[in-house]
């Protein structure tokens, strides 16, 4: 059976060194909040959840390419008493590449590795493939939207084969 819709809204906030590391190494700690947005209860769990972010990547001067990673934990902390409760990781490595010849393009691989941690086996979702993004703004607002497609090679029943994920991020560099 196939289902559309929005799922549960997920939000990051990082907090970083002002200046790389003399190696190039930017980071960053935080919070991830988990809200229960999904417009199916098949797309959500229909739980509010919290936990800890963090974040590091490597840019290289005059070089086209970026690469780094970012991991979560989400706990449940309220929302659907019937619904289960939730452990759950995100990791999520990218590399990108940035067109010379076109600032602000670039490609992107950047899957969503998650683990179900109350799952009882198939905890697993593994995605590969590639994206599409451009960082442009809205006014003095810097903007970055990608366009991705992944072929899922580990998953749990009945997880469907391929995802498309499309991305809007408002970003408050400072």
């Amino acid at each position: 059976m196939r289902e559309n819709g929005i799922g549960d809204l997920q939000f990051s906030a990082f907090f970083s060194p002002k200046k790389p590391t003399p190696s190039g190494w930017t980071w960053g700690v935080g919070p991830v909040l988990q809200l229960p947005t999904a417009t199916n209860d098949a797309l959500g769990q229909g739980k509010w959840g919290l936990g800890p972010a963090m974040v590091a990547l490597h840019i290289e001067k005059e070089s086209p390419w970026l690469y780094g990673a970012l991991i979560n934990n989400v706990w449940s902390v309220g929302g659907d008493s019937e619904r289960r409760a939730v452990n759950q990781m995100l990791f999520q490595p990218f590399v990108n590449y940035n067109f010379p010849d076109h600032p602000g393009r670039y490609l992107t691989f950047s899957p969503l590795v998650t683990a179900n941690w109350n799952a009882k086996g198939e905890q697993w979702t593994v995605p590969l493939g590639l994206g599409i993004g451009r960082l442009f703004r809205i006014g003095t607002t810097p903007v970055n939207v990608q366009a991705h497609a992944y072929y899922t090679v580990v998953k749990p029943e009945p997880l469907g084969k391929w995802t498309v994920r499309l991305q809007f991020q408002l970003l408050f560099p400072k």
